[in-house]
């Protein structure tokens, strides 16, 4: 793709596609629709989804460690 997105090989084009637009930003315009579709791909098959189930079911050690400290704190009549 980083080879792909330097298009010299239409840097001195004059050509329009669709009478208007030129190529290089026409080129553009796909190279950005094809690196979405990576992206797309990337998150759908290859996201660790058994890390993110793995985080959600380990208790947060800080936040349980923190609420005990302030119920201390409150209990001892501040």
């Amino acid at each position: 793709m980083v080879v792909l997105h330097h298009d010299f090989w239409w840097w001195d084009s004059r050509t329009l596609v669709l009478g208007f637009l030129p190529i290089t930003i026409a080129y553009h315009m796909m190279f950005s629709l094809a690196a979405g579709g990576l992206w797309i791909y990337a998150t759908l098959f290859a996201w660790p989804t058994e890390l993110e189930q793995w985080a959600d079911e380990q208790p947060d050690e800080a936040e349980a460690s923190a609420s005990q400290a302030v119920g201390g704190a409150e209990g001892e009549g501040v």
